[in-house]
């Protein structure tokens, strides 16, 4: 590997985790905070993490992207390929969610690839936008979301959190590893893989020392997601929405859209079941999300323009 692909690497690996976190681990840290001490989070999700990109490792004869990159070859990286992961850094700073895989990975791919990429990724914002409001239109009948849960039923309710978060965040795994491994050779040894395992396990133990950053302000705006049943849930269903797309085909797709389509149903859903919620404060939240999305997509966009010129100079 290039000192540049080490440096790009590096880039990706920490601005994908803490931009893409929230979507799997932020209603888990919103949830618990509180009552479980971050570093024993952190290192539950970093075991987890460790498992999945060893099998991975191993299962595909050294490639840890788990076939999301068979449509993207591997690239020589040259100096270019580190503006998507810079602009990435950025947003995630000023705490914009964005399409880690639309940004990173239409710097590699072509223009049929990004297509099908676009397509799957709005099949699923759409499907899980229906699938959420439809789920949470059904449970209100038995569960109201706007009441706590007892306290005797609370272990449960978090014992049921940290398995349905364990099967998300693997699941996740699976789809957004390929967007850090790009920029590596399709095959690696076991000791630069045990390497790129312990950067990622720093970056999550930093990012659960912080209680999620900024990005977490897009779970906390969401009704009740700071309660446990509420977190359990919601990450139970996406990650079975992910499941889907998953085993649908090898094309990468971006599952943040598929994160804020879930949320978006949700609340949806909520808001028709409880009249005393204003609308004026669901739409806005809904709307401003929507736009940081759109703000990831033509960002991408633009970079894969951009990356395109500057490869033909």
């Amino acid at each position: 590997m290039t000192i540049l692909a080490v440096l790009f690497f590096l880039l990706a690996a920490y601005s994908v985790i803490a931009n893409d976190s929230i979507q799997t681990l932020g209603t888990w840290i919103s949830s618990n905070i509180k009552v479980v001490k971050w570093w024993k989070m952190a290192t539950m999700a970093s075991a987890i993490l460790a498992g999945t990109i060893y099998y991975g490792w191993y299962a595909n004869d050294g490639d840890i992207s788990y076939g999301r990159l068979t449509k993207i070859p591997h690239q020589e990286i040259e100096w270019y390929h580190g503006i998507a992961p810079v602009t990435l850094v950025v947003l995630t700073k000023v705490g914009v969610p964005v399409s880690t895989s639309f940004l990173i990975l239409t710097t590699f791919a072509d223009g049929v690839v990004f297509n099908k990429m676009l397509m799957k990724s709005v099949m699923g914002y759409a499907l899980a936008a229906i699938i959420a409001y439809l789920f949470w239109f059904l449970i209100s009948k038995w569960i109201d979301e706007n009441r706590k849960i007892k306290e005797d039923n609370k272990p449960y309710w978090r014992i049921a959190q940290w398995f349905s978060t364990a099967f998300l965040w693997w699941t996740w795994l699976t789809h957004d590893i390929a967007n850090v491994a790009v920029f590596l050779p399709r095959q690696l040894s076991f000791f630069e893989v045990s390497l790129i395992i312990a950067f990622f396990v720093g970056t999550i133990f930093y990012i659960f020392r912080q209680g999620g950053g900024k990005i977490q302000k897009v779970v906390l705006n969401k009704k009740n997601t700071r309660y446990v049943r509420s977190a359990t849930l919601i990450d139970l269903v996406y990650a079975f929405l992910l499941l889907y797309f998953k085993e649908m085909n090898d094309i990468p797709m971006s599952t943040t859209w598929v994160f804020i389509g879930l949320l978006s149903g949700r609340e949806l859903a909520i808001y028709h079941k409880n009249s005393d919620i204003n609308k004026k404060t669901i739409f806005p939240i809904l709307k401003k999300d929507f736009g940081k999305l759109m703000i990831g997509l033509v960002a991408s966009v633009i970079i894969a323009y951009a990356v395109t010129l500057l490869k033909l100079l």
